[in-house]
């Protein structure tokens, strides 16, 4: 796909879905820049929740329409409330589907505890705030896992 041209290649990714979409990024530089594109993303939102929710919807200030699919598209998979996601092995808490804070990755320790270095008490802390975190993102990812087989 290299040698056809961006017009091309953007009627093309008209065609992808948005999980496609946002994947395509990772292939080359040429196809980030072009799926960046915020007619593409316009149309996708449009296709996807209609005309009305675009034109209550529409980015403003320095927002795209990606900004806006990603955070309409994460608030249908975990709704409006404030939730703890995890995505991959990394953890975020949500509010309305935004993120509003990183709260770290899942580490796997040693159960030994040979290599593990000598942590202070705010460090023990820490961690075992951050396992009860960790905690309930897998629960909600496991009620929501149920949610989708009982339907």
């Amino acid at each position: 796909m290299d040698g056809l041209p961006g017009e091309l290649c953007l009627k093309i990714f008209h065609l992808l879905d948005h999980q496609s979409l946002a994947s395509a990024p990772q292939v080359c530089r040429k196809w980030s820049s072009l799926t960046s594109d915020d007619e593409l993303w316009r149309k996708l939102f449009n296709d996807r929740w209609g005309a009305d929710a675009a034109a209550f919807y529409a980015p403003e200030g320095s927002k795209t329409w990606k900004d806006v699919f990603v955070v309409q598209d994460r608030c249908d998979r975990y709704g409006l409330g404030v939730r703890i996601i995890r995505e991959g092995s990394d953890y975020y808490l949500i509010y309305q589907g935004e993120i509003q804070r990183y709260l770290g990755s899942r580490q796997h320790v040693s159960c030994d505890g040979k290599d593990v270095p000598k942590q202070s008490a705010e460090d023990e802390q820490r961690q075992i705030s951050d396992r009860i975190l960790f905690f309930l993102g897998d629960l909600e990812a496991a009620c929501a896992d149920a949610k989708r087989v009982k339907v």
